[in-house]
């Protein structure tokens, strides 16, 4: 069951504590940001979590049409308990399933016929969760805007983009190894 509007919590989508942050933008549906979702563990693991703090942004895209509802349904998820690991657990059943989510070319296809309700329903059902009651509370937007607010105001507009101490590295790729994404981050 989703909080109350004015008890809103949103688990930040942040793994790691240590001084190292590596920030990922993000879009659900993208294949090469689906690709970078998979490979943050093991960076996790590889750096050590006491060396890096790992913080996933979502990254909106209007060519990927329902983005936003995707989004949305990601952060709806880190309102319920185990927050951002049950965002984790979105994304991963968005990515597996990719073209239940996605257009053909971006603009044709079968989820020209699909509805908000029916992608809600299609991620539930491979996550697991129950999202529609935390997707429904309005001020679940104020998350969402800050996402964009923040990509903005940082000159992301693409994704995957990544972060490293807060600038951004366009020299890491979603097709980059961890072990050359480590000699990046910790250049």
């Amino acid at each position: 069951m989703a909080a109350p509007a004015d008890t809103l919590h949103v688990d930040p989508l942040v793994w790691g504590h240590g001084p190292k942050v590596f920030e990922a933008f993000l879009e659900p549906t993208c294949p090469f940001s689906v690709r970078a979702f998979t490979k943050l563990p093991e960076l996790l693991e590889a750096a050590g979590p006491e060396r890096i703090t790992i913080k996933i942004r979502l990254q909106s895209q209007p060519w990927h049409m329902f983005s936003g509802v995707i989004v949305r349904c990601i952060l709806a998820a880190a309102t319920l308990p185990d927050g951002r690991d049950a965002a984790r657990a979105v994304m991963s059943a968005v990515g597996a399933h990719r073209e239940e989510f996605e257009f053909t070319d971006h603009c044709a296809g079968p989820n020209m016929d699909a509805t908000p309700n029916d992608i809600i329903r299609r991620i539930e059902r491979h996550s697991g969760l129950k999202l529609a009651a935390a997707f429904a509370v309005p001020a679940l937007q104020k998350a969402i805007k800050w996402q964009c607010k923040y990509s903005r105001q940082n000159g992301i507009h693409v994704s995957p983009t990544f972060m490293v101490d807060g600038l951004i590295d366009p020299a890491i790729s979603s097709g980059d190894t961890v072990e050359e994404w480590m000699a990046r981050i910790f250049a």
